[in-house]
């Protein structure tokens, strides 16, 4: 699978949860998340920043006339590797999360109470795909 696929499943379950499923690129890792500020401190790195975009582009795509999550979510994640190198699967959730907030999935990623992430097989280029879930 590219980049350039996405896949989604959204709107309500038959028990009311609201739900979407999207595939996203490869995230960066928390490593190369952030980049350090003239002055000091630290501001999001041209690969954050490529990112969001990336998530963004998925999300007009794929959530046409989504309404933003406002109660508590749960978080699934399946991360097909993009090579045989090892990754640390926590290092991608920070870009991830951080880009469906911006997109307005959901308000806040305070909202998530429960977080889970798999290794799949690896793929080139490499992607995820997240099911968020709002409980009723």
């Amino acid at each position: 699978m590219t980049t350039s696929s996405y896949s989604r499943l959204g709107g309500k379950g038959d028990d009311g949860q609201r739900y979407c499923r999207l595939t996203l690129p490869w995230p960066p890792s928390v490593n190369h998340y952030w980049a350090p500020k003239k002055g000091g401190g630290r501001k999001l790195s041209a690969k954050a920043h490529s990112f969001r975009a990336n998530v963004e582009a998925v999300v007009i795509d794929e959530l046409r006339g989504w309404e933003t999550m406002t109660g508590r979510l749960r978080v699934k994640a399946l991360a097909t590797m993009p090579d045989r190198r090892e990754h640390d699967l926590d290092n991608l959730w920070k870009a991830i999360l951080d880009a469906l907030e911006y997109c307005r999935v959901f308000e806040k990623d305070s909202q998530v109470d429960d977080l889970h992430m798999l290794r799949g097989a690896v793929e080139k280029p490499g992607y995820v795909v997240v099911e968020v879930t709002q409980d009723p």
